[in-house]
């Protein structure tokens, strides 16, 4: 029987390797990218799946004085404000 060597066994591998390499390269390439793309898409998957969450804050309440703030706001709809009065002596950058 023939003495096999480990350097015979392998010189088709290795050929065959230095000829693909760069093909090798852009498979592995993109493969991984594959890989991490569908990983993301699965992590942020799980991470927007909110059944049987249940919030600890439970319901909020906002004091007095917040809730006369707000009510005291105007609408664009209300009166118009008065017309702003530049002080003497500045000119207004944004007039005609």
């Amino acid at each position: 029987m023939k003495n096999l060597n480990a350097r015979n066994i392998l010189n088709p591998i290795i050929t065959a390797f230095k000829r693909y390499n760069f093909t090798i390269f852009i498979v592995v390439l993109v493969s991984g990218l594959a890989v991490a793309v569908l990983m993301l898409n699965d992590i942020l998957r799980q991470s927007s799946d909110i059944s049987g969450y249940e919030s600890s804050l439970g319901s909020t309440n906002f004091d007095q004085a917040t809730m006369d703030k707000v009510k005291s706001l105007h609408q664009s709809t209300d009166t118009p404000l008065p017309d702003f009065a530049v002080p003497s002596g500045r000119i207004s950058p944004f007039g005609e």
